[in-house]
């Protein structure tokens, strides 16, 4: 299994970490609030441990599970800390209106993170496309981008061991596509399908 450090203790942070924990991987949590972090590696229970924030993580995988502005001035903060680490972005910059991406190039909050990685530092886009609330109680696709296959490969068997399954999309790149398909899910939940309890997916036929 993975050892996995959780930056953030909002909603995904729980969910993300809930799954780990119950797919036997080793969790800890840094929080800016530490008693946060504290109660959520608490609720979280499988021996999920709490971080200092700013301080070198225990993880082998770094999820940053925060807003996304706030992702790249963290991993900023962070600095050497990371080196050598694989560094998971799961933000979704839209903006205000939720019908466009905040930063409106082409460029993604993990591609901005990769630019203020320390040396070492491999950075994968994952788990954006995915509510929270399917996350919980679902088997969603996970899409996943990345420069680093190494990085990418330790990903999906930290992705398998939630009983999820990663799909590859590409390099670095691609993120951008992703933060836009998660524009997708919104435009879908708020239309298309009319509620927020679906995933995007891949179906693969044969013959």
């Amino acid at each position: 299994m993975s050892s996995i450090s959780i930056i953030g203790t909002g909603n995904m942070a729980r969910t993300i970490g809930a799954r780990a924990t119950s797919g036997g991987n080793t969790v800890e949590v840094m929080g800016r609030d530490r008693s946060k972090a504290v109660d959520l590696a608490k609720a979280l229970g499988g021996g999920a441990t709490t971080g200092e924030w700013g301080a070198a993580p225990a993880g082998d995988i770094v999820i940053v599970a925060l807003l996304f502005d706030g992702v790249v001035p963290a991993v900023t903060r962070y600095g050497d800390a990371l080196a050598g680490k694989i560094i998971v972005d799961i933000s979704n910059p839209f903006n205000a209106a939720f019908d466009g991406l905040a930063h409106g190039e082409e460029t993604s909050i993990a591609q901005e993170v990769a630019d203020v990685a320390p040396t070492g530092a491999s950075v994968v886009k994952a788990f954006n496309t995915v509510f929270r609330g399917v996350l919980e109680k679902g088997s969603p696709d996970i899409f996943i981008a990345g420069d680093s296959a190494r990085a990418k490969a330790s990903t999906e068997v930290f992705v398998r061991s939630l009983g999820l399954r990663p799909v590859d999309v590409g390099g670095l790149k691609m993120a951008h596509w992703l933060e836009g398909a998660g524009l997708i899910t919104v435009g879908l939940a708020q239309h298309g399908v009319g509620h927020w309890d679906l995933a995007l997916g891949v179906t693969e036929f044969h013959g």
